[in-house]
């Protein structure tokens, strides 16, 4: 099957206009392998990181300007400690592109075992999430406490805590001899916004998300990294008893490491001349690390 059939990074996007609630449902494969064979991660850490480029593409997939795609947005997603296996874990999504990293100590992680908790791999830390606005310049960033079974239960609780908005997130990773494949799914209640009604998004009790999380809570694991079966399936099999499903197609996911030699000359030439001699190695060469696609960038000009 080609990408475009088995949904294969790319977004889906739907509305359920009669329970007010949207949504986004996310397969990564190819881009996924390329990202991760950056670096050479233990197998803990990939199953990691999928997940968390999984929830990058479902939240990033939620900036949108006035135009439709917020193409000059930006979602960054970051998990930090001081204590744990993971340093940090650092994603993020802008027009389409994907990248993500992690920083870890190999042998504390290697002590956690095949599937070690999340709480075990970062012990007490926090997660930030940060939606920069691309057509309004604006900046968005909720902190909180990285706390539940996986990293889509902390990204739950941070729309809770953060947005106030119910909110329900599923995200599943499988890897094998063919690669590594992660899928997401992510829907939301919203504020219908009408003069003299309560705002939906305060009452997490409300009959229209408890139908809404009933039905959308019943996705397995299975579906969501299957590529036999597509992403408007997915969506039928949950939603098929509404009355109307709008479904946008979205967009197509790529590796979106922006590192250049013109970028990083543009950041080095605002330092001083002094602190740009200390940078130069023996050879008057400055080289820059790019931890997210792992290759250095000699740099001799600025």
């Amino acid at each position: 099957m080609a990408d475009g059939e088995t949904g294969f990074d790319r977004i889906l996007r739907f509305t359920l206009p009669d329970r007010h609630a949207r949504g986004r449902i996310v397969r990564l494969g190819p881009v996924l392998d390329e990202i991760l064979s950056a670096h050479a991660y233990p197998a803990s850490i990939k199953h990691l990181l999928a997940e968390a480029l999984a929830l990058a593409a479902l939240l990033g997939s939620l900036l949108k300007g006035n135009d439709g795609d917020d193409a000059g947005g930006q979602l960054t997603l970051q998990a930090q400690t001081e204590e744990g296996a993971v340093k940090l874990l650092v994603c993020d999504f802008r027009g389409g592109e994907l990248r993500g990293y992690v920083q870890h100590d190999a042998d504390k992680v290697a002590a956690l075992g095949a599937n070690p908790a999340l709480f075990a791999l970062f012990g007490r830390g926090y997660l930030a999430i940060t939606f920069d606005i691309g057509s309004t310049g604006k900046r968005y960033q909720g902190i909180v406490p990285l706390e539940g079974a996986s990293l889509a239960e902390a990204c739950e609780a941070y729309f809770a805590q953060s947005e106030q908005v119910p909110t329900l997130i599923r995200v599943a990773v499988r890897s094998g001899p063919e690669g590594c494949v992660a899928g997401g799914l992510l829907v939301q209640h919203l504020a219908e916004g009408e003069e003299g009604r309560e705002r939906l998004h305060v009452r997490l009790d409300h009959p229209e998300w408890e139908h809404v999380a009933a039905l959308a809570g019943s996705i397995r694991h299975e579906e969501l990294v299957d590529p036999r079966l597509g992403l408007e399936s997915i969506g039928w099999r949950l939603f098929h008893e509404e009355r109307e499903v709008r479904v946008d197609p979205g967009q197509h996911l790529t590796r979106g490491c922006r590192c250049t030699i013109e970028h990083y000359r543009s950041v080095i030439a605002r330092f001083p001349p002094d602190e740009i001699a200390a940078m130069r190695n023996d050879n008057g060469v400055i080289v820059v690390d790019c931890a997210f696609c792992s290759r250095d960038f000699a740099i001799t000009e600025v």
